[in-house]
């Protein structure tokens, strides 16, 4: 199985999983920008009282920053009352950044994780991975109520990068070139893992626009082969976790083996 695959099949319970499937999937990490008070309305009409996983929801207040409305301030009050009564510890408020950014240098995100957000450009932590999608309001309500997601398993479509940049060309510029070779729609439900040469001397920071941007051609997933420049970064965004993935035989329940494809 690709290494998505095996996130996915992880997540659901399942030994193998195949595209076109449908899984019903366990979420490691949900997170909630200001823009979707919406989620929070859905929690309470379909009778939510407490939320499945305190530790694993996080909101960031990063689409209104500052608020520009009376109406956008009061949102986020909400948004920060509803954390605080749900003892929601990660709560990023205004000027703490991007949540694409926010969450990978909180350590909140690392490898084989299935990660569901409210914001379509979700696809940004392939560059670590991990399985992370865009979902809508209503699904991230029932994600707080549940911790799961129903998801079909997509296909996979990879992108080999090869040759060499000249100077000044960054990683916006060769995913705009690549999405206005193969268009908007190429890669609707399904996920792409972007390999070569160019891909492996990328920063993890020109990887993570590479993913971001792959929700314009409709990718619902990224992936990009996690190496030593990941397992540096998350040495020191998440210590403890490195520490699990160089010496554990078992990592978020997937077993050496998988471990090995998906982290070497």
């Amino acid at each position: 199985m690709h290494p998505l695959h095996q996130i996915l099949a992880r997540a659901a319970g399942r030994e193998k999983v195949k595209p076109g499937e449908f899984v019903i999937a366990k979420v490691d990490l949900a997170e909630i920008n200001d823009l979707y008070l919406q989620v929070l309305l859905s929690f309470k009409e379909m009778g939510g009282d407490k939320v499945w996983a305190p530790q694993k929801i996080t909101f960031v207040m990063d689409h209104y920053a500052p608020a520009p409305t009376i109406k956008a301030a009061e949102n986020q009050k909400k948004m920060r009352e509803f954390a605080k009564e749900q003892g929601i510890k990660h709560f990023f408020d205004i000027n703490r950044g991007v949540c694409h950014q926010v969450m990978p240098e909180e350590g909140l995100v690392w490898p084989g994780m299935m990660l569901v957000a409210t914001d379509s450009h979700t696809t940004t932590h392939g560059a670590l991975g991990a399985f992370s999608t865009g979902i809508g309001a209503t699904d991230m309500a029932a994600v707080l109520l549940t911790g799961e997601i129903w998801l079909r398993v997509p296909e996979i479509i990879k992108i080999n990068i090869t040759g060499k940049t000249k100077k000044g060309i960054m990683a916006k510029d060769i995913i705009l070139y690549i999405i206005s070779k193969l268009g908007t729609d190429v890669a609707l439900y399904k996920a792409i893992e972007y390999t070569g040469e160019v891909v492996n001397e990328m920063s993890l920071d020109e990887r993570l626009v590479l993913c971001n941007m792959s929700v314009e051609m409709g990718a619902k997933a990224t992936y990009i082969k996690p190496d030593e420049k990941v397992m540096e970064y998350i040495s020191h965004t998440n210590p403890e976790k490195y520490k699990e993935f160089r010496s554990v035989k078992r990592t978020n329940n997937i077993n050496r083996e998988e471990y090995e494809s998906i982290y070497n």
